[in-house]
């Protein structure tokens, strides 16, 4: 069995990239092979994509596929962006991140969002590819729904009255930004 390490330590993330490849794959986690989680010091979600592929692909001699996703809403200048992750970190998880966001958008009329993601697929001595894809949507006025991961829970895709973390898994895999790169991903290879 062919197998492919999915370069994320967020078990949220490994779950969803993983329902997306196909079963001829054995899906590995970096958690598995204790391979820290490098240093994301790109400066958009591209950069960090492609330096976190690079960095796991030192570990393996098999295909790695890596993912930099965020949300960017509109009237905070586009954050959290690539600091999606890391705000809810500083916060102390994703509920209180969730909840400094709603905040920070009280007072806001423009609640348009978009969720991005940026996959980027590499294997040994090739250079990577790397595709991007997003999802428009705005920022419900609270936190809605306990499905999915990250903020979910506030994120109103486009033409939908319920937020992704009120979806059910296979719903919001049909629409989400990470299906969207995925597509985008397999035309370019074929092989997943």
């Amino acid at each position: 069995m062919k197998k492919i390490l999915i370069g994320t330590h967020n078990r949220g993330k490994f779950k969803e990239i993983s329902h997306l490849i196909s079963r001829k794959y054995r899906k590995i986690s970096p958690l598995t092979l204790k391979i820290p989680s490098p240093e994301e010091t790109g400066k958009t979600f591209q950069q960090n994509a492609k330096l976190k592929v690079n960095f796991f692909s030192k570990f393996v001699n098999y295909p790695v596929i890596s993912d930099d996703s965020g949300l960017c809403i509109k009237s905070l200048h586009n954050k959290p962006g690539i600091y999606s992750a890391r705000l809810a970190k500083q916060r102390g998880g994703f509920n209180k991140g969730m909840k400094y966001i709603l905040k920070k958008m009280r007072n806001k009329k423009n609640r348009s969002a978009v969720f991005v993601c940026c996959l980027s697929y590499k294997k040994p001595k090739k250079k990577p590819i790397t595709v991007i894809g997003k999802i428009n949507g705005k920022i419900s006025n609270q936190i809605i729904g306990t499905k999915g991961f990250g903020y979910d829970p506030i994120f109103l895709p486009k033409n939908s009255n319920i937020t992704f973390g009120q979806m059910s898994k296979s719903k919001k895999m049909l629409i989400d930004h990470r299906f969207i790169a995925f597509k985008k991903l397999k035309k370019k290879i074929k092989i997943l």
